[in-house]
């Protein structure tokens, strides 16, 4: 995929903040610290252009990354940190609900888990939260130079059982550092828009 141009146009709170012009968007959700800025910058083949939140768990912005100026990436709210307060977890509640049912630019969602550790009760919720409201959903299985490829397909398989995936639902291994996996991963990005109507520009 040949990045042309890339910017965050918004950091939205409220619907009235979303961008209106009907462009195509692919979400990113996932804990906190599971590396979703990491792995936006590896899609871009940009060190900084994705900031990880100085205090985990507190952003509570929906970030619109405009690509090529054709399609967007969403960068939605971690969850699953520990310290922050219930009254914190219902505002992420209903920023996230305000924004997952009824956004028809949505093509897909795909939900981000660490390799190396078994889904969590957080991410088997978001899970399912995702298919309440009709939604593809793909998991990244990020960190993955921290295992060795040999062990891929264990830890694919506990994600699947855990999660309860259905059958065509694809579980991605990448490494944002050593950029394992990211040409799949656009290989993917770019079939779930098309699959949906959209044609985008690959080199």
């Amino acid at each position: 995929m040949k990045i042309r141009s890339s910017e965050i146009v918004v950091s939205a709170i409220n619907k009235s903040q979303y961008p209106s012009e009907g462009m195509p968007e692919i979400a990113l959700v996932g804990r906190s610290n599971v590396g979703k800025s990491s792995i936006v910058n590896a899609l871009l083949n940009r060190r900084n252009f994705a900031r990880t939140s100085q205090t985990p768990g507190k952003t509570r912005t929906i970030n619109f990354y405009l690509i090529n100026k054709e399609f967007y990436f969403v960068d939605l709210p971690g969850y699953g940190y520990a310290k922050i307060s219930k009254s914190e977890k219902d505002k992420w509640g209903v920023i996230m609900e305000r924004y997952l049912e009824a956004r028809e630019e949505l093509c897909a969602i795909f939900l981000l888990v660490d390799i190396r550790h078994e889904p969590t009760a957080d991410d088997k919720l978001m899970y399912e939260w995702i298919k309440h409201f009709g939604y593809d959903c793909t998991v990244i299985a990020t960190k993955a130079d921290k295992i060795s490829r040999g062990q891929y397909q264990k830890h694919i398989s506990i994600i699947r059982k855990k999660l309860q995936l259905e059958a065509d639902e694809k579980i991605i291994p990448v490494s944002s550092s050593k950029k394992t996996g990211v040409e799949d991963l656009w290989e993917h990005i770019v079939a779930q828009y098309n699959s949906h109507g959209y044609e985008i520009t690959v080199d």
